[in-house]
């Protein structure tokens, strides 16, 4: 047994103090009342109960204290020690100590930043198992591969290129290195991060690659630095720069090259750190299809929490402190007054709920409508008011008062409970159903009829209904008298395949509202055609243009042929076609010859259309010419306008 948190026992020190301030002031209340009370009139006009309650109120009290004080020190027992299993992957971390690695390229420095990508690593990865290897001229593993990531960073933030005895920057005796360690742990692919400046690499790096790539080793190259590069500092003095045997400062710069090629032959990925990538989560997406393997973690010590076996003394010893406490004088009667003025909305409410329930199942459909509505009006909360709507939205349906019952039913919809929005939505779906063959038929949709949909009499009620629409077409307006009937039943059957359409949504067992939506999409469908086929037959009916009508007759102005013996200039004889006399004014009011044309030789006026309908073929006859001028200019259009109603254009040549 311990305890997590054992510094609340200095609070029970004061419990004692506080019973004793308890017994002082109620010795000092007495003596005052002593004091100023006679001792002949203290029976009179004093009337003091039993002290005995108040004193078992106070112990109760703080013994309800006391207990609160020891369940807040947390007391816990020993259930053992367990060891933490975890599901990680191999993921050892090269990075190079060389002396470029000190180049300030990018803040602070290169090492600096490669080690700040690390410490992301290790906080994003927190169940893999993580290795270090430093490498310059040589390669040395610093951090075995653990799970213990604490000891890992200890070793990062210590790591220097002081540590690495050869300078240069043999990187494939890091990727040797790395293959041989994780070859180790008998897993078939691991992987490998290089955190390098990929500059003056030494050693057989084909080889050292493929050896990796033959062991399922995986490399993922981190180049640190930038490509423009800058002076690498001298170790031995402070604010000077390495130069080269030209005394020439020597310059370092960032080669991508060798890092893209460790990363591309091993199948594995390739970055630069502070390019705005997120290393980690590169990281992390590219190990995840890693072979994961269960690992033992940490040893820890299981305790049991004891505190809740005080909570539930420390809550009786309170109760026992407020009934001992309390004065039960007239107590009764308070409590019978709060509770008729709880209990009694309540039980009116039940009471009208009960028996607007009653009337619906005894039939009294528009008692029962209005006790419904009238619990909603008056109900709390929203739910309740849904589920007092859902009820008056029955009733109102079953009475046949359907304009009420949709009006309830979508009130009902308000209600946070799927059962009640799904009765709902199949209720306001029959609702407007009803409605629409109401507009139809002056009556209601025959319920229990065996032959459901009825299409033969739903087929004489649209045909007369379409009938009586042409027979009362009003020919001055744009629109038949009905119309607005049809429509509403459109609209109203339109918008409850919709409702059935949420109901089964909500509530795919609702088989009578997937049949209730067939059965409507049948009526839809069989109004359409309907529909249409009233319109072919209106456009049928019209009449049609017959051979000849609309030809001019045969008068004045005419042409004829010329007869034997008919002088050219004689005006009262037949003239020939196109030809006109100067005095032969019906002709040209006719013909709508334009007065603002010259006259032709003979002194007679005509226009372009005369001209080109006088012109006659060699093999023409009169009979067929005069065909294929009455054929040129019978342009008679037509159109139906509205059932029950025709007009007709006049023609676009007048002649």
């Amino acid at each position: 047994m311990k305890f997590a948190q054992p510094a609340w026992f200095v609070l029970l020190v004061l419990l004692p103090l506080l019973g004793m301030a308890a017994v002082l002031v109620a010795r000092l209340r007495r003596k005052q009342w002593s004091a100023f009370v006679a001792p002949r009139l203290r029976g009179v006009l004093l009337h003091s109960g039993s002290p005995l309650p108040r004193w078992f109120a106070l112990l109760f009290l703080l013994a309800a204290c006391a207990a609160i004080l020891i369940a807040l020190a947390r007391p816990q027992g020993d259930a053992g020690v367990r060891t933490e299993k975890s599901l990680g992957r191999n993921l050892l971390i090269a990075l190079d100590l060389s002396r470029s690695m000190r180049v300030r390229d990018v803040k602070p420095d290169r090492l600096a930043q490669a080690k700040m990508v690390i410490y992301e690593m290790l906080d994003a990865m927190p169940n893999e198992r993580i290795g270090l290897i430093g490498f310059a001229g040589a390669a040395y593993v610093y951090a075995p591969l653990t799970v213990d990531h604490a000891a890992v960073r200890e070793t990062i933030e210590q790591v220097d290129e002081s540590w690495a005895p050869l300078g240069g920057s043999n990187l494939a005796a890091a990727v040797q290195l790395g293959t041989e360690t994780l070859r180790k742990t008998g897993q078939k692919n691991n992987a490998l991060v290089i955190l390098s400046d990929g500059e003056k690499h030494e050693g057989n790096l084909d080889s050292a690659i493929t050896e990796a790539a033959r062991a399922g080793v995986y490399i993922l190259a981190i180049g640190v630095g930038t490509e423009d590069g800058d002076y690498v500092p001298d170790p031995e003095v402070s604010g000077k720069h390495m130069v080269d045997r030209t005394h020439k400062p020597v310059i370092s710069r960032l080669q991508p090259e060798v890092l893209r090629k460790l990363a591309a032959e091993t199948k594995g990925r390739f970055a630069v750190a502070g390019s705005g990538m997120d290393i980690p989560q590169m990281v992390k997406t590219a190990i995840k299809d890693l072979d994961a393997f269960e690992m033992e973690g940490r040893e820890r010590t299981v305790y049991i929490e004891f505190y809740q076996w005080l909570t539930l003394p420390a809550i009786i010893f309170l109760l026992g402190t407020i009934l001992a406490g309390t004065r039960w004088r007239r107590i009764h009667q308070a409590a019978i007054l709060t509770a008729a003025m709880v209990l009694t909305p309540t039980a009116a409410r039940a009471d009208s709920a009960s028996a607007a329930k009653n009337a619906l199942g005894r039939k009294q459909y528009p008692e029962a409508r209005d006790a419904y509505s009238k619990l909603a009006d008056n109900a709390r909360s929203d739910d309740r008011a849904a589920r007092f709507r859902l009820g008056e939205a029955t009733a109102a349906y079953r009475a046949g008062d359907f304009k009420r019952a949709r009006s309830a039913f979508s009130g009902a919809l308000r209600s946070g409970d799927p059962a009640v929005r799904s009765n709902s939505h199949a209720g306001l779906g029959n609702t407007l159903f009803q409605l629409g063959w109401r507009n139809l038929t002056h009556e209601s949709y025959p319920q229990g009829s065996a032959n459901v949909p009825d299409l033969t009499k739903f087929d004489a009620l649209v045909k007369d209904r379409l009938a009586k629409l042409r027979e009362s077409a009003d020919p001055a307006g744009d629109d038949t008298a009905g119309f607005a009937t049809l429509q509403a039943l459109i609209t109203n059957w339109t918008d409850a395949v919709r409702h059935y359409d949420s109901t089964r949504a909500i509530d795919r067992s609702n088989t009578a509202a997937i049949n209730n939506r067939k059965t409507t999409l049948i009526y839809l469908k069989r109004l359409a055609e309907l529909i249409q086929d009233d319109k072919q037959q209106s456009e049928q009916a019209l009449p049609q243009p017959q051979p000849g009508e609309g030809t001019p007759q045969q008068g004045e102005g005419d042409p004829k042929e010329k007869k034997d013996g008919d002088q050219a200039g004689d005006n009262t004889g037949p003239k020939p076609p196109g030809d006109k006399g100067k005095g032969d004014n019906q002709q040209k009011s006719d013909n709508n010859q334009d007065p603002q044309k010259p006259d032709d030789k003979s002194g007679n006026k005509k226009d372009d259309k005369d001209a080109d309908q006088g012109k006659t073929e060699p093999t023409e006859t009169p009979e067929d010419r005069a065909r294929r001028i009455l054929k040129e200019n019978a342009d008679l259009e037509k159109g139906p306008l509205t059932p029950g109603r025709r007009e007709f254009q006049s023609p676009k040549q007048d002649w």
